[in-house]
């Protein structure tokens, strides 16, 4: 399959933006472009690995904190 190129616009500010982000002169738009793709990609893999390890964190406090109320729970006497 070939691949097909073709153009966008942007507007000119933009685009000097993407130049600054150039680490070599002979670096192509796309390729700054797909860099800052494969970049947003890591961060949303790392956000969710840090949103998960501390879903983790707050299950493990939430079954102790259980664990002591279910202990102070056993030992008094409730009348309601």
């Amino acid at each position: 399959m070939a691949s097909t190129i073709t153009t966008i616009q942007i507007h000119e500010s933009v685009k000097e933006e993407l130049g600054k982000l150039k680490e070599k002169s002979n670096e192509s738009y796309e390729e700054i472009i797909l860099k800052l793709m494969k970049h947003i990609e890591k961060e949303k893999r790392q956000k969710r690995e840090i949103m998960i390890e501390g879903c983790k964190e707050m299950a493990e406090d939430n079954l102790r904190i259980t664990k002591e109320w279910e202990t102070t729970d056993s030992r008094l006497d409730w009348e309601w």
